[in-house]
C-alpha cells in the first residue's frame, strides 16, 4: 500500500487507525516515522514520504515518534494472509527465528538461499532480515525498559543484543533517547508491575468481538494446560529457551497481556504466539466488508463485527488435538487430552496455581505405546502416525507452512478427511480461506439462515466470501447457543 501516494495521505489526513500497521509515515522535514492515525499535526504532503515496514524507515535513518510509537501498531494483516515466501518470511521472523538462527536458518527453513531471502525482503518491505529483526528487537528492549525494574545488562540480553553498546546505541538512533531515559518517563508504570511478571498491552484494529475468541478457547481448553479464570483466558507456553505462562484478558481497546517466563529472551516469541492465537493482526474491516456482500450473512456481522479466528500457540499440539477430537464431543476430547497431559506433559510451577504442565511434545507421544490409549484402534493409528511424522521431521505444521502443501501431507495420513484438514489449516496453520462445509454446526447454522446446507452447494455459495472464509465460519458457528460462543461467567 505504501505506493500508493494519494491513499496513504488520505489515511494520513484523516488519523484512520485501519491502516496503523499497513504503513508508515516519514517526516522528510524531522526525521521521525510515525504511525497513519499519530495524533499531532499531519505534515505537508510535500514532506511526507511512505514505506511498508518500521525497519525500513529505521534503515532509512527515521526515528520512532514519541507521541504515537510506531513500533508498538498491530503487525501488517497481510503476513496472515498470504502464503507465499515473503509472508512466511515475516512470521518467521517476528517469532525470533533470526535472532536464534541467523538469516542462513531462516533461509533453510524457506528452502531458499539467504541470498534469495535477502532481495525478496529488500524489494517488498524495503529491509532485509537482519534489519527487520534489529527493528524488533528494539521493540522488545522498549518493552523490558518500561514495564520491568531488571539492569540495563539483563534487558540488553533479553532483547536479543549480542552485546550492551549495540544495545545502547540502538535505542538511541530508534527512540533518539537513551534507555534509561525511557525507564524514567515510564517510570510509574513499572512501579504497578506484579513481581516476576511481565505485564504489556496488545493493540488491535478495531473492531474485535470477543465473545467467540475467548469463548471457543476457554470452552475447548485442556484442564492443567489452560483455564479461564477471573476475566482472563491462561495457558502454558512451550518456549524455545524455557517456558511460561500467558494471562490474557479482554479489553475494549487492548488485550491485556501478562506473561511469566523462566528465560526473559522468550519475551518476543512469548508476544507473537499470544497475537498469533487471538488473531490480533486481521483486518476485521476488509474482512467484515467482504461478507457483508452477501444478504444474509450481512445481519450477522453488523451484529457482532469483527470477529476473530481462535488459533493456537502450537500447531503440533493443535493437530494432535484435533484427532483425539474427531467424532467426540468438545467436553470427551478435553477428557482425553487432559489424560495425555498428565501422563505425558511436563510438569510446570504457576503462581497462581491453576496450571499444572505444558502439553507434550511430538517426540515424548511418539513414544507412547498405543495400547495405552484409550481410544478406538483406528483413532489410535491416526494419532500414532501423525506424532511420528511430526516426531521424525516428515511432517512440519508450523506458522511458516505452506499452507497447500500442508493439506497434501496431512491428508495422506490414516484417518484424515477433509474437516480435520481443514480445521488445523484454520486454527494451527492460519490460513483465512479454510472452511468447513461437512461440518454439523455449520450446516445447521446455514439451514437455518436459509443458506444452502449440502457440503457442495454450500461450498459453491462460500466463493463469494474468499478470501475470507475463516472467520465466515465463526460469524455462522455463532449463531448457535453453545459455550464456544460466550465468555464464560
Amino acid at each position: 500500500m505504501h505506493t500508493d501516494t494519494e491513499r496513504c495521505v488520505r489515511a494520513v489526513q484523516s488519523k484512520d487507525a485501519r491502516f496503523d500497521g499497513w504503513f508508515f509515515t516519514a517526516v522528510l522535514t524531522t526525521r521521525i516515522y510515525c504511525r497513519p492515525s499519530c495524533p499531532v499535526v499531519p505534515p505537508k504532503v510535500e514532506n511526507m514520504t511512505f514505506y511498508p515496514s518500521a525497519a525500513a524507515c529505521q534503515q532509512a535513518g527515521f526515528r520512532a515518534c514519541k507521541r504515537c510509537r510506531p513500533d508498538t501498531t498491530p503487525g501488517s494483516p497481510e503476513w496472515n494472509a498470504r502464503a507465499d515466501t515473503v509472508a512466511r518470511a515475516m512470521r518467521l521472523i517476528r517469532d525470533g527465528v533470526v535472532d536464534r538462527e541467523g538469516v542462513p536458518g531462516l533461509a533453510a527453513r524457506l528452502g531458499y538461499s539467504a541470498r534469495q531471502i535477502e532481495r525478496q525482503l529488500l524489494a517488498e518491505l524495503g529491509a532485509g532480515p537482519l534489519a527487520l529483526a534489529r527493528a524488533q528487537r528494539a521493540q522488545t528492549a522498549r518493552l523490558l525498559i518500561e514495564t520491568t525494574p531488571l539492569p540495563m545488562a539483563e534487558v540488553a540480553f533479553a532483547a536479543g543484543f549480542s552485546s550492551i553498546r549495540t544495545f545502547n546505541d540502538t535505542v538511541r538512533e530508534v527512540f533518539a533517547l537513551a534507555p534509561t531515559e525511557l525507564r524514567a518517563r515510564a517510570a510509574r508504570g513499572i512501579a504497578r508491575q506484579t513481581p516476576g511478571a511481565i505485564t504489556l498491552r496488545l493493540p488491535f484494529r478495531a473492531p474485535l468481538t470477543p465473545d467467540n475468541l475467548f469463548g471457543h478457547l476457554a470452552a475447548t481448553g485442556v484442564p492443567g494446560v489452560e483455564e479461564w479464570r477471573d476475566g482472563s483466558f491462561r495457558r502454558t507456553l512451550s518456549l524455545p529457551y524455557g517456558h511460561g505462562i500467558a494471562e490474557l484478558t479482554p479489553q475494549p481497546e487492548h488485550i491485556g497481556c501478562v506473561l511469566h517466563l523462566t528465560d526473559l529472551r522468550d519475551l518476543t516469541i512469548a508476544i507473537s504466539r499470544c497475537r498469533w492465537m487471538l488473531d490480533l493482526d486481521a483486518d476485521p474491516v476488509a474482512v467484515d466488508d467482504r461478507l457483508r456482500t452477501d444478504p444474509l450473512l450481512a445481519p450477522l456481522v453488523d451484529k457482532a463485527p469483527g470477529r476473530r479466528v481462535p488459533r493456537t500457540v502450537d500447531a503440533a499440539e493443535f493437530a494432535v488435538r484435533a484427532v483425539l477430537g474427531q467424532q467426540v464431543s468438545t467436553a470427551a476430547a478435553r477428557t482425553h487430552a487432559a489424560r495425555l497431559v498428565v501422563a505425558h506433559g511436563q510438569a510446570v510451577d504457576d503462581p497462581a496455581g491453576g496450571l499444572t504442565h505444558l502439553f507434550p511434545t511430538p517426540a515424548r507421544l511418539a513414544e507412547i505405546d498405543p495400547e495405552t490409549l484409550a481410544l478406538p484402534r483406528s483413532r489410535r493409528t491416526t494419532l500414532t502416525t501423525l506424532v511420528a511424522a511430526l516426531a521424525d521431521g516428515t511432517l512440519k505444521l508450523g506458522i511458516d507452512s505452506d499452507w497447500d502443501l500442508a493439506r497434501a501431507q496431512l491428508m495422506e495420513l490414516p484417518g484424515f478427511g477433509p474437516w480435520t484438514v481443514e480445521a488445523i489449516a484454520m486454527r494451527a496453520l492460519g490460513d483465512p480461506d479454510a472452511f468447513l462445509p461437512t461440518d454439523l454446526g455449520m450446516r445447521r447454522a446455514a439451514q437455518n439462515l436459509g443458506l444452502p446446507s449440502t457440503p457442495a452447494a454450500l461450498t459453491a455459495r462460500a466463493a463469494a466470501w474468499r478470501p475470507w472464509r475463516s472467520y465466515a465460519v465463526q460469524y455462522l458457528w455463532a449463531t448457535e447457543a453453545h459455550a464456544i460462543n460466550h465468555l464464560p461467567a
